[in-house]
């Protein structure tokens, strides 16, 4: 039996029970003091959590279960802890060097609770941003650790100071916790820990796949409710963050998770051709022009419908609402995604959402990869892409400029700006720029087509002062930023509309995606809902009441400018269409994809998700309500519709297919 000399007694009784049991598995001991107390962590985190979000866990009938199977995730997660001293053991055990071991599994176990602790508390700032535990997002924001400092500086400062002051208490326990292992003795023979070696192994190794199926255990098993972030409770971040990240490594194949389908029947539900370039389309614009005409998007950051009083939302948008009625409007627009990143690979080239990254951040779409630039540069447009933060955030500089955008404005083009904040200087800056821009291109009397990305309406929402009268208090709300980022779009185009360029420039402002977007349903499509409009030069004011997607709207600005010209876009010209046909939406929420189409009958929505069956409801676009229903008579239909229009975009990019001739 292991001994500890006396020297490093215990006083508290709980910790010297821990230690009489420990002990007893020699070696192993500190990894067994490791999964007793990484159980009392996760497990006490994951009640706080439950408490906190009470009414929407009760909701799902499923409060046992959270915790039960939450368990059998935390042992998971410790058995995988537990993976490398593991492997090592033997090596020490066979060179004799105990005293190495002491101190290597000593440092090991104290830094792998510490890390538990800092991921549990920094979960209920993550949940209240993206109402999920830690994901992929925590890993990719680790890339950008100047806007991401300033970000948490300024807006989740009592969450920084929360997890440094747990950490820095966490390693005082863990030290105090650990320090009688230093002193302890080996009582087991080489024999003995070589021959117990294996069974141990196995043990952990069954821990790790957690099932005797045919498969391992995965996020996927332990998604039993219809509320995404309510199973997330049931994982832990540690578990969240890890498998995050191992599928970032494979994530170019992600469509799969949802089912496979041979390739011919992927192309022709999805109305491609087995040919070089599957989807390419010839474009007759709806508008015939003797000179195309330029074109200007304004993507705003986070301005979902929920900020849009004619669509449900807040009164916080005045002047888009006053514009709206001067171009296309439209009122059932959605949202490919939920990042900036998805916004701008849906608006910018038409590509279709999937499970894996944004293209603007994968590495066979940094060249050669359709977008609107590519085609307009190769019209004789100039192309430019203007931004009120640092251009290489989200790999944006990278993927524009080798993919048609000559020019590129970011913060450090900026002289005595009005106002910066955490990601940028302000709306207002950003929209006077391109005012001044657009002023420069108009005299060269080369058509032009600029990208403007907005910034003011992201946490910590800061603002200059005097601006507008605040919706609310405090100061630094997504309501009071939206309210501000409206305002300078109402001063942009007071300008504009006064400016020489107006006549021969189409203007699109649509959001990238809304704010926070979460729900108790498998994909909140009430929160992929955004406002669109389409103005400018000769465009008539028109109310476009049909189910559209994000994926339609640069096919429709190319066919309102008048550009003829081939595209591998699979977006519909809305243009050339009736305001109130029906259409269709595809949503990516986390690893669940939503397909919604109209019909007769009423939005049909069909939800894929990872390892499990197609989940069928019907939307209601007026109560913003989705119901989950039977799967109907034409389901086989619908889901097999469904896949091929997720798994046709991960085939054009893996065969890298989505190009220009």
């Amino acid at each position: 039996m292991t001994r500890y000399s006396s020297k490093s007694h215990i006083n508290n009784k709980a910790v010297q029970k821990l230690w009489q049991f420990a002990r007893r598995f020699d070696a192993y001991a500190p990894l067994v003091v490791m999964f007793v107390v990484g159980l009392i962590v996760l497990s006490a985190s994951r009640f706080g959590l439950v408490l906190w979000k009470f009414d929407r866990v009760n909701a799902t009938g499923q409060l046992a279960a959270i915790f039960i199977q939450g368990i059998r995730v935390d042992i998971i997660q410790l058995c995988l802890l537990s993976l490398i001293p593991l492997l090592l053991m033997p090596v020490f055990a066979i060179a004799k060097w105990w005293r190495g071991w002491q101190w290597f599994t000593y440092a090991w176990v104290a830094l792998a609770v510490v890390l538990l602790v800092f991921l549990e508390v920094s979960t209920p700032g993550f949940i209240s941003e993206y109402d999920v535990r830690p994901n992929r997002i925590f890993v990719e924001y680790l890339k950008y650790p100047h806007e991401v400092a300033s970000m948490l500086w300024v807006g989740f400062r009592i969450h920084i100071f929360a997890a440094l002051g747990f950490v820095a208490l966490t390693h005082y326990v863990m030290h105090g916790l650990m320090k009688p292992w230093l002193n302890a003795k080996s009582a087991w023979s080489l024999k003995i820990t070589l021959i117990t070696w294996p069974l141990i192994f196995i043990l952990v190794a069954f821990g790790i796949r957690s099932s005797l199926g045919h498969r391992p255990a995965n996020p996927a098993l332990f998604a039993i409710t219809a509320d995404s972030m309510v199973n997330s409770l049931v994982l832990n971040s540690g578990y969240s963050v890890i498998y995050a990240t191992y599928n970032l490594l494979k994530e170019t194949k992600s469509s799969e998770i949802y089912g496979k389908m041979p390739r011919e029947d992927i192309l022709k539900l999805t109305g491609a051709s087995d040919t070089d370039i599957p989807t390419l389309t010839t474009l007759n614009p709806s508008h015939q022009r003797e000179k195309p005409l330029n074109l200007v998007i304004i993507l705003q950051e986070s301005l979902g419908a929920t900020f849009v009083e004619s669509l449900g939302g807040v009164p916080v948008t005045p002047n888009i609402e006053r514009l709206k009625s001067q171009g296309i409007w439209f009122e059932q627009l959605y949202a490919t995604g939920t990042r900036s990143v998805r916004g701008i690979e849906a608006v910018t080239s038409g590509f279709q959402p999937t499970p894996a990254d944004s293209t603007v951040k994968l590495s066979k779409s940094q060249k050669n990869f359709f977008t609107l630039a590519a085609l307009l540069e190769k019209l004789g447009y100039t192309t430019e892409f203007i931004y009120g933060g640092e251009s290489h955030f989200d790999n944006m500089r990278g993927f524009f400029t080798s993919n048609g955008f000559q020019h590129i404005v970011d913060q450090k083009d900026y002289i005595n700006p009005v106002f910066e904040a955490s990601w940028g200087v302000s709306d207002e800056d950003l929209l006077n720029k391109t005012h001044e821009q657009l002023l420069a291109h108009h005299k060269t009397g080369k058509p032009f087509y600029t990208l403007a990305f907005s910034s003011s309406n992201h946490a910590p929402f800061e603002f200059p002062d005097g601006r507008i009268e605040l919706y609310e208090q405090p100061k630094a709300t997504d309501n009071n930023a939206v309210k501000y980022a409206d305002y300078a779009i109402g001063e942009f185009f007071k300008k504009a509309q006064q400016s020489p360029y107006w006549k021969d420039t189409v203007f699109l402002i649509v959001a990238d995606h809304d704010i926070r977007v979460r729900g108790e349903t498998l994909v909140p499509i009430e929160h992929f809902h955004i406002p669109g409009l389409i103005l400018g030069a000769d465009i008539q004011p028109l109310r476009y009441t049909g189910i559209a997607s994000q994926i339609d709207l640069p096919v429709t600005l190319l066919s309102l400018m008048g550009v003829q010209a081939q595209h591998p876009m699979t977006g519909r010209d809305l243009s050339s269409i009736a305001p109130d046909s029906f259409g269709r939406a595809m949503m990516q929420y986390n690893d669940n994809f939503g397909w919604m189409q109209e019909s007769a009958a009423g939005n049909q929505v069909v939800v894929l998700r990872s390892g499990k069956a197609p989940a069928h409801g019907t939307y209601d676009a007026k109560t913003k309500h989705l119901s989950e229903t039977p799967p109907p008579a034409n389901a086989k239909e619908l889901e097999q519709r469904t896949l091929a229009n997720v798994l046709l975009p991960d085939l054009l990019y893996n065969e890298q297919r989505y190009r220009l001739p």
